[in-house]
């Protein structure tokens, strides 16, 4: 149909994020998020097969709980 949105579930969703994405997002090296997935401090990490993927709300939420390092405004 002309006109219509797209409603499907994936588009609701949106799309998992690649390492290299997140690690582009976050400006830290793909290296990094490898690191913190083997230590657990980074964003939650999903394992789809035998890639790593992460959901951008998880990688949002876990950048909005970093600490500012007692930095003032």
């Amino acid at each position: 149909m002309p006109g219509r949105l797209d409603r499907s579930p994936a588009r609701e969703r949106g799309t998992l994020a690649s390492p290299s994405d997140v690690a582009a997002y976050l400006g830290v090296p793909v290296k990094t998020l490898y690191q913190w997935k083997y230590r657990g401090t980074g964003p939650t990490p999903l394992k789809v097969g035998r890639h790593l993927r992460y959901r951008w709300r998880d990688v949002d939420t876990w950048l909005d709980q970093q600490s500012p390092y007692g930095l003032t405004a």
